[in-house]
């Protein structure tokens, strides 16, 4: 295999390019579990029918495990919103109506993202008061199973030349409540610095899937807090402050 063709840098593991193939190769210190993990996701998604590059192999190189799938050729839509501005609404269309197929789908075997979001809570460095109400919250949140994404967002949507669209990156998907998803979403559009594409999108996404956004924004404390285990500092205070959002009675 041929890794000489970086196509991203992302933390703890590295993208190439050999030929047709896609090659994802995590660090020495990545845990074994979490990268069969996301190659079990990745599969069982595969088979929902949604437009995913398929998983070809799971090994080691050089003591470092990797995932090898399908290379899409295309651009990512965030590469698009880019260089086509005027262009920006129709493609948040098409990133909603993408994410609206991908709550129609069931996947029985992926993990909860109520459990999930539990374990994270448990493990940020937030009071004994605060995690008891994000848990309480949490609990009392209806109880779905769509499959969600968990890190939808345009740099995951690659369009191909004769206009296909393809989602990439299946490591964070759950099955739950699509409307976390969504938040999820609007609090990544925040944190890259576009507010106004965030709210759009919200307004969006909350017109196309028939959801108050009320109902959205009250999973936005749970959904940041969950994300505040990981990211760099700053990211962090930022999500942080969306905890406190939470209401106290």
């Amino acid at each position: 295999m041929k890794l000489d063709t970086v196509i991203a840098i992302r933390k703890n593991k590295t993208i190439y390019r050999d030929g047709e193939l896609c090659v994802k190769v995590f660090d020495e210190n990545y845990s074994k579990a979490d990268v069969l993990n996301e190659a079990l996701n990745q599969a069982r998604i595969e088979e929902t029918g949604l437009n995913i590059p398929k998983i070809l192999e799971v090994t080691m190189i050089d003591g470092k495990w990797a995932i090898v799938s399908e290379y899409i050729k295309g651009k990512t839509l965030s590469q698009l919103m880019e260089e086509n501005p005027d262009k920006k609404d129709e493609y948040l269309e098409l990133l909603v109506d993408l994410q609206l197929m991908v709550h129609s789908k069931t996947c029985p075997l992926l993990n909860k993202l109520k459990d999930k979001m539990n374990r994270k809570i448990s493990s940020t460095e937030l009071d004994a008061t605060t995690r008891y109400e994000l848990h309480t919250r949490l609990e009392g949140m209806p109880k779905h199973k769509k499959v969600c994404h968990g890190d939808f967002n345009p740099s995951n949507i690659i369009i191909t030349e004769d206009g296909t669209p393809y989602i990439l990156d299946w490591s964070h998907a759950t099955q739950g409540n699509a409307s976390a998803d969504a938040a999820r979403t609007y609090l990544l559009f925040w944190l890259g610095g576009d507010i106004a594409g965030a709210k759009k999108y919200l307004d969006l996404f909350c017109k196309k899937s028939n959801t108050a956004k009320q109902y959205v924004q009250k999973w936005m404390p749970i959904v940041a807090a969950s994300q505040s285990v990981k990211g760099n500092e700053k990211e962090r205070e930022l999500l942080l402050s969306w905890v406190d959002v939470v209401d106290y009675e």
